[in-house]
């Protein structure tokens, strides 16, 4: 582990030469390290300093909207996903009512706009996590579409997909990855 840590370190020396020669500064209060491992027993979290100050080596980091963890799961970021999604659930629901809600369309475009555009970004990244990690996503998919086809919580899923003109997830990631 030491050869790794003084090549970290060294990588960090020259990003921060580089840095001094463009420019650019690097602020270590806010700068965080992940060890991506999955047997961390055998091998301990490295020390990184930035100009004498340690950075923390922390569990989860969350780079450009997508929490990355230390064994890349990606189980925290499919929880919280799931978390703001089932939120704005609630516009859908409140635009279906019977006597004067929106048409199917309008909700289908309504939930591809707010709720399926969080789930599509980063998919390329979260989208070798496990399949029992990324049913978690599922269920707000097809809450989404029942709400928009107003069905029955009973209606078959595989109808959903029909009536909505939607692919599953998985085929969506698919197409999204390819």
């Amino acid at each position: 582990m030491n050869l790794i840590e003084r090549q970290l370190q060294r990588a960090v020396n020259k990003l921060l030469a580089w840095c001094d020669q463009n420019v650019h500064t690097i602020s270590p209060e806010k700068s965080r390290c992940v060890h991506f491992c999955r047997k961390r027993s055998l091998h301990p979290d490295p020390a990184i300093q930035i100009r004498d100050t340690n950075i923390p080596v922390v569990a989860e980091i969350r780079f450009l909207g997508v929490t990355f963890d230390r064994k890349l799961t990606f189980l925290p970021h499919v929880l919280n996903l799931r978390k703001r999604c089932e939120k704005s659930l609630n516009i859908l629901k409140v635009l279906s009512t019977t006597t004067w809600g929106a048409d199917r369309p309008s909700l289908l475009r309504i939930y591809q706009s707010v709720i399926l555009s969080r789930i599509d970004y980063g998919c390329e990244v979260y989208g070798s996590a496990r399949s029992s990690v990324l049913r978690h996503l599922d269920t707000v998919h097809h809450s989404a579409l029942r709400i928009c086809s107003r069905a029955f919580r009973t209606s078959p899923v595989h109808s959903l997909y029909v009536v909505c003109h939607q692919l599953p997830l998985y085929l969506r990631r698919k197409k999204l990855c390819a």
